[in-house]
């Protein structure tokens, strides 16, 4: 720091110009914060509503053993895929089919516990069997998820209240500062300057 003050790099027009985009990204994220602390802490009652309406994620929580697939293909392929998924007696008679046609993928293998899933897939994932697989197109092709075996692991409410309590805090202080956003750039005017006026 002291070398570059006797550079004299703070007076560099590319240097004043990010130390005032990072002045401005802490001063907003203060900001934020600051709305943010408005949020109620969540009720003994809500906590248990929460809990009872994800079981997935509490009652009926459970340890996923999955082998995922990434398969690079078009998307008029996509149908085909699926067909084939479907009609494969074993993920590998599926992964010869591929390679017999030419198709590059990943495979990776992955242990995931419900609270590592995607909440918006969780229900999804919750209803699989063991040895049953789901296909989701992707922006370069397809990503199959077979669930190999899963073992129950629920967690009690007792367990699960700090952390529901943190997700509901969370989810109320992201709402208000998405509220306060929307309240300032509805009453935010943009105004043109110089050659920009035109």
């Amino acid at each position: 720091l002291q070398r570059a003050a006797e550079l004299k790099l703070d007076r560099d027009p590319r240097v004043v110009q990010q130390l005032d985009a990072a002045r401005r990204d802490v001063l907003a994220r203060a900001y934020y914060e600051k709305a943010g602390e408005a949020a109620a802490k969540p009720t003994a009652d809500e906590v248990r509503k929460y809990y009872d309406e994800q079981p997935a994620l509490f009652k009926e929580r459970r340890i996923y053993n999955l082998q995922e697939l990434n398969i690079e293909a078009r998307p008029d392929q996509l149908a085909g895929l699926r067909d084939k998924l479907v009609a494969a007696k074993t993920l590998n008679d599926f992964v010869d089919w591929l390679r017999a046609n030419d198709f590059k993928f990943q495979a990776t293998q992955a242990i995931r516990a419900a609270e590592q899933l995607p909440l918006t897939s969780l229900a999804t994932f919750a209803k699989l069997q063991d040895g049953q697989s789901l296909m989701n197109p992707t922006p370069g092709g397809a990503q199959v998820v077979l669930l190999a075996n899963s073992r129950s692991q629920p967690i009690d409410l007792e367990r699960a209240t700090p952390s529901i309590e943190q997700f509901l805090l969370n989810d109320r202080r992201r709402k208000l500062i998405e509220d306060d956003a929307r309240q300032l750039r509805s009453a935010a005017t943009i105004q043109y300057l110089g050659k920009f006026e035109a």
